[in-house]
C-alpha cells in the first residue's frame, strides 16, 4: 500500500470538474477522523478542497466602504497595474506559524527572475455592519522593506524574509478559524506557491483558495500530515495581483488570538440612540428645565412687579409735566427690551426739541423733492443739565456748528452715535435699573452659547467618527445653540428697573387711550402736549399725539408754527401731524444707516 493516498487535480479544468463529481467527497478533514484513519505508515493524507469555504466556518465578506476597500482594490489593481513588469516568481516557499498567543509567524522564500518583484498585502478586510478587521503585519527582517501595505524584495534572484501578523485567527462558537492571504497579491505572475501551516494543536477543517482575493475557487491541492498537525497547500500558475488564501481550523481555546478590529464610520452607526446616549439625553432635558426655571426666577420678578403695580399714569403732577420715575424717552425703549434702537435716538431729537435745546425747521421744498429739516442750535440752552447720553448726541448732531441739515448728518455723526450708544447702556446702569450693563451681558451669554455649539459641532463629529455616540455631541450643540438665542433674554432688571418698567407701561396706557383737553389749561397745552410727543415717538402712537399738538389754539385761530417746530411759508398747525410722521421715519432711517443701532 503507498506511503500516502493522494488525489492530484487533472491539468485542465474540465478533468478537475469530472474528478470532483467522481469523489464527491467533503473537503474538510476533521480531527477525529485522522485520529483514526491515519496508520504508522501513512505520512500524509492529500486531499482535493472545495469550490466554496465549509458552512461551519465563517467566511468574512468582500468589502464595501471605501475605507474597506483599500486593500482590495489595492490587490486587484496589481495585475492590471503591474502586470507589464518584467519578470516572474519561480517558486514561493511560505512556512506559517500560529503561535499560542494569537501570533502568525511567517517566513517566505522567493525564487524570481527579473526586477525585484513587490506584493500588496491585505492590511483590512469587512468584518461585518460596524467594523473593518485588520491585520497588522509587525517584525520584518530579511531581504525586504515594507513600505505601507507594500512589501519590496531586494537584491536579485531570491529572498528570505520574515514578519509576524496580528488579527489572522477569529474565535468562534466551538472552534478557532486561521486565515491568511498567504502568497499573493506578486506584480509579476507565480509560476509555483507551497504553504506550510504549523499551530499548538490539532488541525481539525482546512480549506484554500487561489485567484482574485474574493475568488472561490480552490487551490490546487491541500493536505495535513497524520498527526493533524502540519498542514501544506500548493498552487500553480498564480497570475500578477492573484492571491493564494489558507483557511485552518482548530479547536477552542488553541490560541489566545482574536481579530483586530476598527470601527468603520457610518451615520447609521454613529448616531446609536442606546442607556448611555438616551440618558445623555434626559440629562440634557433637565439641564434646559433647570435653565427655564433660572430664567424665570432672574427675568420673572420683572413681570411679578409690573403685575403688581401697573396702572395707567397721566405723566403730571401739579399741573406739570412729570414723567414716571422721571424717565426720558431715549431711556424708556433700553428699560423695556434691555436694547439701544434707532427709535430711541429719534425720539432723543425730538425731545431735546420740545424741552429747548434745539428748533427743527422744516425746509421748503416741490411737490416730488424729498423733504428735509435744518436743526438749529437753541444759544440760551443750558446743555450742561443734559444726561451723558443726550449731550453726546447733542454734540454728535452739530459737531462746533450752529445749524446742520438732516440730510447732512453724515461722517463722523455715524461714528460719534457710537458713542451715545455706549452712553445710553451706562446709563440705565448709573441710573440703577441693571446691576449692569445690558449689551455686556446679552454678548458674554451669546459668546458662550457660540463655543458650545462649536464645541459641540467638533464633539460630534469627533464621537460619530470614533464611536456611536454621536448623539452626545447633538445635545452639546442643542445647548449651546439654546444658550446663545437665550443669551439675548438674559440681562435682568433690579427692582428699581422692574419698578420703572411697570410705571412707563402705564403711562404707555395713558398716552394710547386717555381722554385729552378738558382738565388741561389752555395756556399750558401746547408745552404738556409736546412734552408727551416724544414719548408717544417711542410707544409708536406718533399720529395720535400730533393731531392734538395740532389742534391746540391760543386764541380761536390755527396756530403757524410752534415754539420747537417752525414749518415753510403758507404752512400752519394743520399739516403738523404729516410733517411729524414724515420726519421720524426720514430721522430713523438716515440713523439706521450708521449701523451703530438695532432697527425695529
Amino acid at each position: 500500500m503507498a506511503a500516502s493516498f493522494s488525489h492530484r487535480a487533472a491539468g485542465t479544468l474540465a478533468a478537475t470538474a469530472i474528478l470532483a463529481l467522481t469523489l464527491g467527497t467533503s473537503l474538510a478533514l476533521a480531527s477525529p477522523a485522522l485520529a483514526s484513519g491515519p496508520t504508522g505508515a501513512e505520512s500524509s493524507r492529500t486531499v482535493r478542497t472545495e469550490a466554496a469555504p465549509p458552512k461551519a466556518w465563517r467566511t468574512e465578506a468582500e468589502p464595501h466602504s471605501s475605507r474597506t476597500g483599500r486593500s482590495i482594490r489595492a490587490a486587484r489593481s496589481a495585475q492590471a497595474v503591474r502586470s507589464t513588469q518584467d519578470g516572474k516568481v519561480t517558486s514561493t516557499t511560505v512556512q506559517l506559524e500560529l503561535r499560542q498567543d494569537g501570533v502568525l509567524h511567517v517566513r517566505e522564500e522567493v525564487v524570481f527572475e527579473g526586477d525585484a518583484p513587490s506584493r500588496d498585502l491585505v492590511a483590512r478586510t469587512r468584518y461585518d455592519d460596524r467594523s473593518d478587521r485588520l491585520y497588522q503585519v509587525t517584525g520584518l527582517k530579511g531581504d525586504a522593506t515594507l513600505t505601507g501595505e507594500t512589501i519590496t524584495l531586494k537584491g536579485s534572484g531570491s529572498a528570505t524574509l520574515e514578519y509576524d501578523v496580528l488579527g489572522a485567527v477569529t474565535p468562534l462558537a466551538d472552534a478557532q478559524e486561521l486565515r491568511w492571504y498567504a502568497v499573493g497579491a506578486w506584480s509579476v505572475p507565480v509560476e509555483q506557491a507551497r504553504v506550510s501551516v504549523s499551530g499548538p494543536a490539532t488541525t481539525q477543517n482546512l480549506s484554500c483558495f487561489a485567484g482574485p482575493l474574493t475568488s472561490a475557487i480552490a487551490c490546487t491541492e491541500a493536505s495535513m500530515d497524520h498527526t493533524g498537525v502540519a498542514a501544506e497547500f500548493g498552487q500553480q500558475d498564480l497570475g500578477a495581483g492573484e492571491v493564494l488564501t489558507v483557511v485552518v481550523g482548530y479547536p477552542a481555546g488553541a490560541t489566545k488570538g482574536a481579530p483586530v478590529l476598527e470601527r468603520r464610520f457610518e451615520l447609521s452607526n454613529a448616531f446609536t440612540l442606546n442607556a448611555v446616549t438616551g440618558g445623555a439625553l434626559a440629562g440634557l432635558l433637565l439641564l434646559l428645565l433647570g435653565g427655564l426655571g433660572l430664567l424665570y426666577w432672574t427675568r420673572g420678578r420683572d413681570a411679578r412687579v409690573v403685575g403688581h403695580e401697573s396702572g395707567s399714569l397721566s405723566g403730571v403732577e401739579n399741573g406739570h409735566f412729570a414723567p414716571p420715575d422721571g424717565v426720558r424717552p431715549g431711556q424708556i425703549g433700553t428699560l423695556m427690551d434691555e436694547q439701544a434702537d434707532v427709535i430711541d435716538v429719534t425720539a432723543t431729537i425730538v425731545d431735546l426739541a420740545v424741552r429747548g435745546y434745539l428748533r427743527i425747521d422744516e425746509q421748503p421744498r416741490q411737490t416730488y423733492e424729498t423733504p428735509d429739516w435744518r436743526l438749529v442750535r437753541m444759544p440760551a440752552a443750558q446743555v450742561a443739565s443734559l444726561l451723558p447720553y443726550e449731550r453726546e448726541l447733542y454734540d454728535a448732531i452739530f459737531d462746533g456748528r450752529d445749524a446742520v441739515l438732516l440730510s447732512e448728518l453724515q461722517g463722523s455723526f455715524g461714528a460719534k452715535l457710537g458713542r451715545v450708544r455706549e452712553a445710553l447702556y451706562r446709563d440705565v446702569v448709573t441710573q440703577g435699573w441693571f446691576a449692569r450693563r445690558p449689551d455686556t451681558v446679552r454678548t458674554r451669554w451669546t459668546t458662550l452659547g457660540v463655543v458650545l455649539t462649536g464645541l459641540g459641532v467638533l464633539a460630534t463629529v469627533g464621537l460619530a467618527w470614533l464611536t456611536t455616540y454621536g448623539v452626545l455631541g447633538l445635545a452639546l450643540i442643542i445647548a449651546g445653540a439654546a444658550l446663545a438665542v437665550g443669551g439675548q433674554y438674559m440681562p435682568a432688571k433690579t427692582a428699581k428697573g422692574a419698578g420703572a418698567l411697570a410705571h412707563t407701561i402705564g403711562f404707555r396706557e395713558y398716552l394710547s387711550s386717555a381722554d385729552l383737553g378738558g382738565d388741561v389749561p389752555e395756556a399750558q397745552r401746547v408745552e404738556l402736549f409736546s412734552r408727551y410727543l416724544p414719548y408717544a415717538v417711542i410707544f409708536d402712537n406718533v399720529d395720535r399725539w400730533a393731531r392734538v399738538v395740532s389742534s391746540v389754539t391760543g386764541n380761536g385761530q390755527q396756530a403757524d408754527n410752534l415754539y420747537w417746530y417752525h414749518g415753510p411759508a403758507e404752512w400752519d398747525l394743520s399739516r403738523f401731524a404729516d410733517s411729524m410722521r414724515t420726519f421720524t421715519m426720514t430721522t430713523s432711517g438716515a440713523i439706521s444707516t450708521t449701523r451703530q443701532f438695532r432697527s425695529l
